[in-house]
């Protein structure tokens, strides 16, 4: 949620989503998480829960400040699988309710990204970026990595707004797509403590 809030504050339109089962925070101990449904409980409620339960371990772990700042950018917590793509989402600046670019912090989840758009059979046939950019899960990397993915968005925006000026009315946005590897090793070279993969996939 870091990386959403740095980017939606850089008027990026900007969605994000889990890939797990379900939202799973810590607990008083390892064998007992708290665990909250997608889609349907909101980050308020998971705030109101925790502070009720146990304010003091919950403000110490972090726990009620992530929820809190995370209650601030959206209403819930969304599950990729569940994503309806092509479905107009306006509050985010996606009317057509498409993207071109994924990023996942974590190679697990860009795993499943992946294997996902593939089970989707690419009804859309549109072509879509799949980065991740491995950050550790913990505040201080957070800031970190969120400040290197905007950096990167930068850098993806600035080589279309090239590509446009160069091809005028001929612009075709495989020319953008084609520089995307250019462009991330570029960037790679400014963040080499994020490691990053990339690949396409298809909506």
């Amino acid at each position: 949620m870091e990386a959403h809030l740095v980017l939606s504050l850089a008027a990026y339109p900007v969605i994000s989503f889990g890939t797990g089962s379900a939202v799973r925070l810590p607990g008083p101990s390892i064998d007992k998480p708290n665990i909250y449904s997608f889609n349907s409980t909101t980050y308020d409620e998971m705030y109101q829960e925790l502070k009720y339960k146990d304010p003091r371990l919950y403000t110490a772990n972090g726990l009620l400040g992530m929820l809190d700042r995370n209650r601030r950018i959206k209403g819930s917590p969304e599950r990729w699988q569940d994503w309806k793509v092509g479905m107009p989402r306006k509050e985010s600046g996606m009317e057509d309710g498409v993207v071109d670019v994924v990023i996942t912090c974590e190679e697990r989840c860009w795993d499943i990204v992946v294997e996902d758009l593939l089970n989707r059979n690419s009804p859309l046939n549109r072509l879509v970026h799949v980065i991740n950019v491995d950050i550790k899960d913990n505040h201080e990397e957070a800031v970190v990595g969120g400040k290197g993915i905007l950096k990167l968005a930068d850098m993806l925006t600035a080589a279309a707004k090239e590509e446009r000026e160069k091809f005028g009315e001929a612009f075709m946005r495989e020319s953008v797509d084609k520089r995307v590897p250019e462009v991330l090793a570029q960037w790679q070279e400014k963040f080499p403590n994020l490691p990053a993969l990339w690949t396409v996939g298809y909506f």
